[in-house]
């Protein structure tokens, strides 16, 4: 239980991150913070977040 919410912060906090540097480059894939990517990243970890930045990228195109 302590894991999932080890990797549920830290994703969050990576999401975060990379909506910030996104955003400071023009670059308009982002990805809310809310209970799904929540739940994403606590379950897959780092590969969830990418999960859920690979799902908003294929909607943009």
């Amino acid at each position: 239980m302590k894991k999932f919410f080890l990797r549920a912060v830290l994703g969050c906090l990576l999401i975060f991150c990379v909506n910030q540097v996104l955003s400071y480059q023009g670059i308009s894939v982002s990805v809310g913070l809310n209970i799904v990517s929540l739940l994403t990243s606590g379950a897959l970890g780092f590969p969830g977040v990418c999960l859920l930045y690979g799902i908003m990228a294929i909607q943009v195109l």
